[in-house]
């Protein structure tokens, strides 16, 4: 029989061909990705917020900041899964509605401490301070640094311009709001911020239910 003749697309010609191996890959990712991703922009339960969820206000804003940048979400998640060996632990499993003013959203699966998505209200604001400055005075078994440090004067000067940014991006801030967020933040330090963040997780899906 004759050599069966090979096409440009078989599979040999693809491997050998780098250039076209990786173009064809970077097609095959780029559609896929656009199958799951674009149908979630039209729909509402994805991208409408849940009832009552309002963005947050000038101190919570610069706490979340002080959150990423010092790396909680590394060792903490806000996603409680719909199982209930979580939602019996943690609370209602979370929901896209909740996020629609987190950007970006902290979301993930790293748990080297709790998820901290329905931590809101849970302990006093004392109970935080403490907690923060030496972790091992609440929790002994905790490998959680401490950070007595963030007891310190905020020294954000932007805020106001975040919040203008945040409105155009969807967030309904009011004129009002974003100038008198200088004055809401004054004389505030990173750690009441920061405790005022985690204060407010979770709130709204709890008062919903």
């Amino acid at each position: 029989m004759a050599a069966e003749s090979k096409g440009f697309f078989n599979h040999e010609t693809i491997e050998k061909r780098t250039g076209l191996l990786i173009l064809l890959v970077i097609l095959v990712v780029s559609v896929g990705g656009l199958v799951e991703i674009v149908p979630l922009f039209f729909q509402k339960n994805l991208i409408e917020p849940v009832q009552g969820l309002k963005p947050y206000e000038p101190l919570r804003l610069v706490g979340r900041d002080i959150y990423i940048r010092e790396g909680c979400y590394n060792c903490h998640s806000q996603m409680i899964r719909p199982f209930r060996s979580e939602t019996e632990r943690y609370g209602p499993y979370s929901v896209a509605g909740e996020f629609v003013y987190d950007r970006p959203f902290q979301w993930g699966s790293k748990r080297t401490g709790p998820d901290l998505a329905r931590v809101g209200g849970r302990y006093s604001d004392e109970w935080h301070r403490l907690h923060l400055i030496n972790p091992r005075d609440l929790v002994p078994e905790s490998n959680m640094p401490p950070y007595a440090f963030l007891d310190r004067p905020i020294k954000m000067t932007d805020v106001s311009e975040r919040m203008k940014t945040l409105k155009l991006l969807g967030h309904p801030y009011t004129d009002e709001e974003i100038a008198q967020a200088p004055e809401a933040i004054k004389d505030k330090t990173e750690m009441e911020a920061l405790i005022a963040y985690l204060q407010g997780l979770g709130t709204q899906i709890k008062a919903t239910n």
